[in-house]
Order: C-alpha cells, then structure tokens, then sequence
C-alpha cells in the first residue's frame, strides 16, 4: 500500500489560505447534468448486468462533485473544523470523506458523534479519545531497505461508532488524518459553508455488520487483502453504512463497463488511471476526485505504475464482503484469528548483539542462525559477523563471531548444520558449537564460488543452494548468478544458468521433494546489473531423479512496494522462505512475510514492524514461523506444522 507522502505535499498547497467557497460550488453542482440517457444506452448496447438492492434510501443531501466529472483535491475548498484544523471535504449522498491537517499543538474538542467516524492517522501522530481515555496513534513512513534500515509503514485507525465521545489532540509536530463519517455531518456541512443543509439526515439499516470492532486500534497493514476482480486487490474497511476500500491495481490491469447499485467516491493516491465514465475516458492522477452515483457506468485502465486509490462506498457492498470473507477463511486456515506477531528478541537491547539477521533453521529445540554485519550501503564485515543459536526464550548464544560471514543455515540429519559461508565462497558443515568439519562445496568447474547465500537439503542429502554473487569481490569467479545442486556424491553441478535470474536468492523444496521454487530479490533497476525475465514471480522447477530441474514456470507472482512500482521496478526484496506440511509457502519480502498455496494463489501477507529477511519453522510443536528482521527475532503462531528437515524419502 501507498504509504500516503503526497497527502502532506498536495493539502499544503490549499490549505493557507483557508477559503469557505462551498456557496459556489455548492451551487455549481445544484443542476445535475444529464448522464441518465447516455448511462442507459450503454448498459443497454453493452448488455452490461447490476445488481438490486431496495434497501438504498433518499438522504436529502446533494453532493458537492459533479457526477462523472474528475477534480482535484486541492481544488476544493478549505474549512476550519477548529483552531488549527483545517480540512478538504467532499461527500455524495451517504458519506463524507474529510482530509484534514492539524497544527502543532491543535485540539478537535469534546464531543459527542452524531455519525459513524473511521479515522485514519497519515502522518504524525495524536492522541485520541477512546472509552474516555486518551490513546496515542502514530503513523510510519516506510524507510527504504538497506544494510541498516529496513522498518515498515504503520497507518493506524480507529472505528467510533454514532453516540461516541470523539476528541483528538496534537503534539508538536502536527499531524494529517483521514476521516469518513456515514451519515453525513451536517455541522461539517455547515462550516463548510453549504446554504441551508437539511434538519436532519435520514439513516438506513443495512445487512452487513462492521467489519472491525468498535474502540480499538488497528494497522491498516494488518488488513488482509481482498481480491475483487483479477488484477484489483484492496483492504476493505467496512462500518454499517460506510466502506473503505484502499485498492491496490496492478500495472496494466484493466477493469470493463460495469455498474453497481452503491455511490462510489474515489481519490487516486498513487500512480494513474485511464477512468472510464460514461462513454469517455479521463486520465485521473494522484488527488483527483471522481463522484459516480448509483448505477453509473464505469470502468478504467491502470498505468505502467499500477494505480492505488481509495474508494469510499455507500451502502457496505455485500458482494465485496463475501470475497473479503473467502480470503480471511483461507488465511485464517493458516494464521489463527488471534495471532499475533511477538518480537521474541530485540538484539540491538539484549545480548551480544545482532545486526542483519538471516538463513534461520530449527534444529533440535534451537533456533540457529547468521547475525550479519552490514553498513547502510551493503559493505560486509566478517570480523563483526556471527552464527547464532537462541532458544525459544529468547536468549542466545553466538557459535562462531568475527571469523565469517555466514547466511543461510540448514539441519543435516546428523545433528550438525549445513551452512552458507558467503563471503567464504562456500558451504560448510558445522557443529552446533562452532566448529567447521569440512567444505561440502566451494568450487565449480574448477573456479571458486562467489557467494552461497541460501540452502535447501534434499531426502537423499543433496543440497541446493543459490550464489547472487552478493559479494564484496570487484572480479567475479563464476560468470553469473546461478543456482546449484551438490549431488549426495559430492559434485557440484549448476542447474540454472548464469543470469537466468536477476538475484536468485530464496530456496526451497516441496514436500515430497519433486519441485524447487527460487524467488528473485531484484529487477528491473537501474542499479542492479542484470535483468531477467523472472521479475517479481517465485518459479517452480521439476526436480529429476539426478537432482538438475527443468519446466520452469512462474509459480507465484509477489507484492511490490508502491516506492518500487513508481520506478517500475520488479523488486519483491524476496528472500527466505519456508514450507508447511501441506505445502503452503511463506516467503520474506519488503511487504511482509507473504503466504501462497501450493497452487501458488495467493493467501496473505503477515505485516511486521520491520521487513522479513527470511523465516522457518519451529517450536515444540513445528507451528511457529519464527522471523529473522534486521536486528530483531520475531514470531508468530499458526495452524500448521512446519516441514521438517532434512526431508525423508517418500
């Protein structure tokens, strides 16, 4: 999701000076335009089918944009809710969509809601009354991934039902918020300026309940995604006669003439869209603002950016409530209800010290993993490099420090650990106390590896392991970032071709071993020295009873990043990965640990404070999905038992 940056920046722009000029455009909008004429035509020509509901009442309230007809935020008129509190306003029928800036320092006083209010922090932070009690809420940028930094965006919101007690304080630094009230308020109407709004605004009962709790706080990245149509997914917030959906479309994806029974108004956050009204087309870019009325024909083609918006619909669509609950199904199939993400280790506060932390594995009650030390800019340093082993409380010890710079790790049956030493140039076999036993692989065809990074053992105790060449070394030994199979006799052969991928990176088998799956890190950038064809996909292999593979094939196709999508790049950040015993896979990336099918459908992402850099399972019972982030150690619980390794012929 975008992670809102050019709110700031756009209602700045019209927020001094503060103008009520909603008489004009109040008026301006009073005539409505013909479009009922040309909106029958089409969906009789086109023999485009709706849907029916009898439960959509007049409201006696006229909206402030023109139907089918695309502005601008900050063309919008500004008003003063109260001292230091300026906002953008606009509303249809049923709900009203108030972007608003507060102040340093500004209050929104007591009072008492006459309508439902979703609130959204977008930048800052406030305090906000809550049961009577004042409760901080924050808002996070993403920090872009690099050596040091890697932590994710935070919106947090809050439903407060009609009847609440509503306040909001400010701190010094101000704060930009997002609010959407169903029924419309009429004394924002009135210090908007609007001549004579009515007495009272009729309410209806609609089927749906909301889909989050009253009074409590959430992480609109905890909002699972929903898909509505091939290529559209959104985190769908829904409360009895408003619903939010925050849409992310995919670069390119297109969406026919179609029509439904709900009032839609939309904003273009990020990238742009081809709108189809009606019967012509309007590019729409970020902040403009597109009224369409019950039944309007519309549709739209997205950008080489993709395109994120935010649609706001009144009634709640039940049909978007049942994909919303198909995907919650599954991904609750997976991820308990009331799991939670805890951080198990902080390494930057207890212990020796961890710094970029990766390739974990479970092996024998103990988590065992690489500690690596990076500056922001990549440049490794072995002599600050440890492997680790942490037990579930926590604690940990380091096995080796200051003498390589290990990654990925891997159980081999032998009560010993496989291990990538990368800027080593190879893969050892290591006691959990530390010691090195042998090289299992450093050369091919005669020249040295250039960087193991992650690994995957197979039932007859081959080991597949890929080499981005992520390595501090100007002169390369191997012609190009590949992946490899040390066969059961001890022979390295390659079996995917240099550069086939852009960074072959993540590993991983299936369960009964017959298929490999490798993600790809980066692509498509223009500080990255390879392009390749895998893009953000993670890709499925045939494994052959001699280890090589063939028929590759996209398997799963990755979230990106809006900072990534705006560069058009095909950078997932993918990593590690694990497997459970049915085969679902769960894979470290910028946007979360994402989880797919063994179909490679897409399941849902777990949103951590900082991004997954690789994950396995482990626990007593193989349920936790431990999570190796930066410096930090952090797990979850699930429903699923993790595959254990080394796998056992099937």
């Amino acid at each position: 999701m975008q992670k809102f940056k050019w709110m700031g920046k756009h209602l700045l722009r019209f927020i001094v000076p503060a103008v009520s000029a909603y008489v004009l455009f109040f008026a301006g909008c009073a005539k409505e335009p013909d479009w009922k004429t040309i909106n029958n035509r089409i969906i009789k020509e086109e023999n485009i089918e709706g849907r029916i509901r009898n439960d959509i009442h007049e409201t006696n309230i006229v909206p402030n944009l023109e139907p089918g007809t695309v502005t601008n935020i900050k063309n919008l008129p500004v008003t003063e809710i109260a001292p230091g509190v300026k906002t953008g306003m606009y509303w249809g029928k049923g709900t009203l969509v108030s972007w608003m800036i507060l102040e340093p320092g500004a209050e929104i006083p007591r009072e008492i809601l006459q309508s439902e209010r979703l609130m959204f922090v977008l930048k800052g932070s406030v305090e906000q009354l809550i049961n009577g009690s004042f409760v901080p809420m924050h808002a996070l940028e993403r920090e872009e991934p690099d050596g040091t930094h890697g932590g994710t965006p935070k919106v947090e919101f809050v439903f407060l039902e009609k009847g609440s007690e509503n306040a909001v304080k400010t701190g010094d630094e101000g704060a930009e918020i997002l609010e959407v009230y169903y029924p419309i308020r009429l004394d924002y109407l009135a210090k908007a300026g609007v001549p004579e709004p009515p007495p009272d605004v009729l309410e209806g009962e609609f089927p749906l309940e909301p889909s989050v709790v009253p009074n409590k706080m959430y992480d609109l990245y905890d909002i699972q995604f929903t898909e509505l149509v091939s290529g559209a997914n959104s985190r769908l917030i829904s409360g009895r006669g408003a619903q939010l959906s925050f849409l992310r479309m995919d670069p390119g994806s297109t969406f026919a003439h179609h029509i439904h029974p709900e009032e839609q108004v939309m904003i273009v956050i990020r990238g742009w869209i081809d709108e189809i009204i009606l019967d012509s087309t309007t590019r729409m870019e970020e902040g403009d603002i597109l009224y369409l009325p019950a039944d309007m024909v519309h549709g739209g083609t997205n950008g080489p950016f993709g395109c994120d918006v935010l649609d706001v619909f009144w009634p709640p669509r039940p049909d978007y409530a049942e994909n919303s609950a198909k995907r919650h199904a599954a991904y609750h199939a997976l991820i308990p209800e009331d799991a939670r993400v805890e951080l198990v280790v902080d390494g930057a506060e207890k212990g020796p010290g961890l710094h970029f932390t990766e390739g974990p594995s479970w092996m024998n009650g103990k988590l065992y993993f690489s500690s690596m030390s990076f500056t922001q800019e990549w440049n490794g340093d072995p002599g600050k490099s440890s492997l680790v082993e942490m037990s579930p409380s926590g604690s940990y010890r380091y096995l080796s420090h200051g003498k390589m710079q290990t990654n990925g790790t891997m159980p081999l049956g032998n009560g010993n650990l496989a291990v990538c030493d990368m800027f080593g140039h190879r893969v050892i076999e290591m006691t959990t106390e530390g010691n090195v036993l042998r090289t299992l692989a450093s050369t091919y065809e005669g020249e040295r590896l250039d960087g193991p990074n992650d690994l995957v053992i197979d039932a007859g105790g081959g080991i597949y392991f890929t080499d981005p060449q992520f390595t501090p070394d100007t002169k390369k030994n191997q012609p190009g970032r590949s992946v490899y199979y040390l066969t059961p006799k001890g022979e390295v052969i390659r079996i995917i071709e240099p550069d086939d991928f852009a960074m072959p990176n993540g590993v991983l088998l299936s369960p009964d071993g017959k298929t490999l799956y490798v993600n790809n890190t980066y692509d498509d950038e223009e500080w990255w020295n390879v392009d390749s064809n895998k893009d953000n996909f993670i890709w499925a292999y045939d494994v052959s009873d001699d280890g090589t593979v063939s028929n590759g094939r996209k398997f799963a196709e990755l979230y990106l990043t809006p900072e990534v999508l705006n560069r058009k790049g095909k950078s997932s950040g993918a990593d590690g990965m694990t497997i459970d015993e049915l085969g679902n896979i769960y894979v470290a990336t910028y946007m979360g640990l994402q989880i797919f099918n063994p179909e490679g459908e897409f399941i849902g992402i777990v949103n951590f404070p900082v991004y997954p850099v690789s994950c396995c399972f482990g626990g007593e019972d193989m349920k936790t999905i431990y999570a190796t982030c930066y410096d930090k150690i952090y797990m979850i619980r699930t429903n699923v038992k993790g595959l254990e390794y080394p796998l056992k012929n099937k």
